[in-house]
């Protein structure tokens, strides 16, 4: 899952929601990978046609933490050995399941296996990363323009939100300097997050540990050209590396399997 609008999330936070339910078919899946790998599995999702090469199976984890138990560092590839170690799991609790044929197919038109697990290619993502970007996006451009009114800074020249994260833009380098050691910017961060916890429907953001960011129109101007562009490219290298089936480009052969980049 990569934004709040993909289908993976939609459905992940109905089950964190507790309005649905994962499919029954991967519940004793998600119960091998929790109690092997000591981490919480939020739902699975399988997709037997995710791209031209082969079915996935997408694992989504409730924290990042987990997730990353399962790639080599933030932002590399998939553990390869642990994706076939669940890749095969998955093989073996489905074998016995037999598909419903449809009305309209005759006797052996298809497959009479459930799901198709040859050359399963097994996906990690997670809930919490979406799930803060979606609680920053849902402050209004207006509830952000009347905090910055009533904080009453002139020096400050600009709230901007990307993701999950939020900085405060004042005019100069000097100002950052001077608000980053008198508590101001301890202070923006606290009423910043007073506005945010209205949208923290699960708690990912904790008021001790939540903090902006401060930067200036100076180093804007100097470093990305007045560029909101160049700036969402250096801060898009820095947040989780975010992946689908939809969004995963296969490699194969590579290291006996495949990679998404």
């Amino acid at each position: 899952m990569i934004v709040p609008s993909d289908e993976e999330y939609k459905k992940a936070k109905l089950v964190k929601q507790g309005k649905q339910k994962m499919n029954p078919d991967f519940i004793g899946l998600a119960g091998w990978i929790n109690s092997t790998f000591d981490v919480s599995v939020l739902n699975i999702f399988y997709d037997l046609n995710a791209n031209a090469y082969r079915p996935s199976l997408s694992i989504v984890f409730e924290y990042h933490s987990d997730e990353l138990k399962f790639s080599d560092g933030f932002l590399g590839d998939y553990d390869s050995e642990k994706q076939k170690i669940i890749a095969d799991k998955f093989a073996e609790l489905v074998s016995g399941q037999i598909r419903k044929p449809s009305f309209f197919e005759t006797p052996n038109s298809t497959s009479d296996f459930k799901y198709n697990t040859e050359n399963l290619f097994v996906i990690f993502t997670s809930f919490e990363p979406v799930a803060r970007d979606e609680a920053n996006s849902l402050i209004s451009e207006s509830e952000v323009i009347e905090l910055q009114r009533n904080l009453k800074l002139n020096d400050l020249w600009k709230i901007y939100r990307q993701f999950a994260g939020t900085t405060f833009f004042f005019y100069t380098d000097k100002q950052i300097d001077k608000y980053s050691k008198d508590g101001t910017k301890e202070l923006l961060s606290e009423k910043y997050f007073d506005l945010l916890n209205r949208y923290n429907e699960f708690g990912y953001f904790n008021k001790e540990t939540f903090s902006i960011k401060l930067d200036s129109k100076e180093n804007f101007d100097k470093n990305y050209e007045s560029s909101w562009f160049y700036l969402f490219k250096v801060i898009k290298q820095h947040i989780p590396h975010r992946k689908t089936a939809a969004f995963c480009k296969l490699q194969m052969p590579f290291k006996g399997g495949a990679r998404c980049i």
